[in-house]
């Protein structure tokens, strides 16, 4: 039997139209991804020490585009 995931939205998305949002899943030996509008297509999965590089590479590349 499987434990079903526990997704938590972003904390930067908010409510109303157009809302992008992605959801994470703290798994055992990774970490998942999706999006919030559809849940059920694939996701994205990282080894869980490769998560907070990936974050700090969309945070920089963010950044560079102000």
């Amino acid at each position: 039997m499987t434990t079903p995931d526990y997704w938590q939205k972003s904390s930067y998305s908010g409510g109303g139209e157009g809302n992008a949002c992605v959801e994470i899943a703290n798994r055992t030996t990774h970490i998942a991804i999706r999006d919030s509008k559809a849940p059920t297509r694939a996701t994205l999965s990282f080894p869980t020490e490769a998560f907070a590089p990936f974050l700090e590479s969309l945070k920089s590349r963010h950044d560079s585009l102000r």
